[in-house]
């Protein structure tokens, strides 16, 4: 089954803001009200994001159809991740850890995949079912929300496709347009950057995130 067989939700509009993280309901709403495109739920049992379950379905069902739902996990199994999909109806499944390509089948989902590394054209095409590639930066044990930054500009030696490219790792509003220019990206993912404490965010600093990263977009 080709990558086109399974639909993709990512919106068409560029550049794309992804807010990650969210644990909240008033944040999940603020987001929506600020524009952003996709809102990511953490699943990873180790992360500070990680979302509860009744606020993840409370999330899901005030923001369903007003802003693409992405559930985030990390080396979950592919039942696991259908159990999630079945209560609470993502719109796209992130995977952030070490998943064999072969979840891409067993899921038949929209896949964002993401690289914790620069990768090779071996790992890119066994990705072909990926609706969207996620570039992150190494950070040791931790899967994301490191705020550590990286050299953006590599991200232009990626071979590209039609899919969307989003670019994470210290993107915060002072950051998020030279990062953009640099890496040639689709679009930026945010979690810490945009946050008073971990799965906490604010409302001002989404804000100007969107102000930065749309100023000047057509």
């Amino acid at each position: 089954m080709s990558v086109e067989s399974v639909p993709s939700p990512i919106p068409a509009r560029r550049p794309l803001v992804k807010i990650c993280g969210v644990t909240r309901v008033e944040d999940a709403i603020a987001a929506v009200e600020l524009g952003a495109d996709l809102i990511g739920l953490n699943f990873w049992p180790k992360s500070p994001r990680r979302v509860q379950r009744d606020a993840a379905r409370a999330i899901a069902e005030t923001c369903r159809a007003r802003v693409a739902i992405v559930g985030v996990f990390v080396d979950a199994s592919a039942a696991e991740i259908r159990r999630h999909h079945d209560e609470l109806g993502f719109d796209l499944v992130q995977l952030h850890g070490d998943e064999p390509p072969g979840i891409a089948d067993d899921l038949n989902l929209p896949i964002i995949e993401a690289f914790r590394f620069f990768p090779s054209m071996e790992a890119l095409s066994a990705w072909q079912r990926a609706s969207a590639i996620l570039l992150d930066v190494a950070a040791g044990s931790r899967y994301g929300g490191s705020a550590r930054g990286w050299n953006y500009a590599s991200a232009r030696r990626l071979p590209r496709d039609s899919r969307p490219l989003l670019i994470a790792g210290g993107i915060r509003p002072e950051t998020a347009r030279a990062a953009l220019a640099a890496s040639g990206a689709d679009g930026v993912d945010v979690a810490s950057g945009v946050e008073r404490s971990p799965g906490e965010k604010d409302r001002e600093r989404m804000q100007r995130l969107m102000e930065e990263v749309r100023r000047g977009a057509t």
